[in-house]
């Protein structure tokens, strides 16, 4: 790789790191969407492509963050690109919000003896997608809001049996959520001391996000969870995103009260985050994994989930 190409990566990951820091700064999780309550009735959901097609891993948290910044109301997104072939044009003086790509290719170079051999090279591109709020001449779909897919109470329960066909075994009592690796369960409170039943599929769902750690599952090491804050803090932003993510794709909107570890977790992941501009990547796409994985546990669930 060139070293124009590996600065050009290097400046992607840290302009995209900066300003997730920059809201943790301000005390703000960018991948908590905070709901406007007029619009808890219609549908929730990750951030949408031109054709319908969830984004993934960190552009779902670059594009909400966006969306959250700029008071946008549709879901979609598109390239410039995208808006001209369907007819239609970025108004004049909008400014595009940044998603990125990432792949690899194969390499084939010469090893010590002469021989040929192929390496993957991973590559990381940025580009620039805008708001359907943004573009005017769109077809009308494109504008509609779409129809709630569920009354909160079928979400509720739709939720439920999502996290029951995990497999995830839960156990209720005493006045702490956590996951315990020892003994490979979650530990909730009593339904009736949560706020409401969003909350608790909320916190159940960033529980089952570390069940996925497990070695039989996709073996994220917990090992130094309680003897590193790093780690513990690395771990808790993978629950964190991922919990968002699941929440969204079942359509659930907690309003959460704010736990009192959160605002050290907050100093942690930007400590975390200022330091390794590669950090929330690798985060985002653990949380991703891990939603992938728990969709893959669903009875007649056919979905296709890449990482960003």
């Amino acid at each position: 790789m060139s070293r124009k190409s590996e600065n050009t990566r290097t400046d992607i990951y840290a302009r995209i790191t900066d300003r997730i820091v920059a809201d943790l700064e301000k005390g703000v999780r960018p991948w908590v969407r905070p709901w406007r309550a007029e619009n808890l009735t219609g549908r929730v959901s990750r951030p949408l492509r031109h054709n319908g097609q969830p984004y993934t891993g960190l552009n779902v948290l670059l594009l909400w963050s966006e969306s959250v910044a700029s008071g946008f109301e549709s879901t979609t997104w598109m390239t410039l690109r995208q808006a001209n072939e369907l007819g239609a044009h970025v108004r004049k003086g909008e400014s595009g919000a940044t998603v990125v790509y990432a792949s690899r290719f194969t390499r084939t170079e010469k090893d010590a003896s002469g021989g040929e051999i192929e390496r993957d090279v991973p590559f990381l591109k940025a580009y620039t997608v805008f708001n359907c709020d943004q573009i005017e001449a769109l077809p009308e779909h494109y504008y509609r809001h779409p129809e709630p897919v569920a009354k909160p109470l079928e979400r509720i329960e739709h939720a439920d049996r999502f996290l029951d066909n995990t497999g995830a075994v839960v156990r209720y009592g005493g006045d702490k959520a956590y996951y315990s690796p020892s003994t490979d369960h979650i530990q909730l409170p009593r339904p009736e001391l949560f706020r409401d039943m969003a909350s608790m599929v909320a916190i159940r769902s960033h529980e089952t996000l570390h069940w996925t750690a497990a070695p039989g599952r996709l073996n994220r090491d917990l090992s130094r969870y309680h003897k590193d804050r790093r780690e513990r803090a690395f771990e808790e932003m993978v629950a964190e995103l991922g919990s968002a993510m699941l929440c969204a794709d079942l359509g659930i909107v907690p309003e959460l009260d704010p736990r009192p570890d959160h605002a050290a977790y907050i100093q942690s992941w930007a400590a975390i985050l200022g330091s390794d501009k590669r950090a929330i990547f690798a985060a985002a796409a653990h949380a991703q994994r891990a939603v992938n994985y728990l969709h893959a546990l669903q009875p007649n669930e056919e979905t296709s989930r890449d990482a960003a």
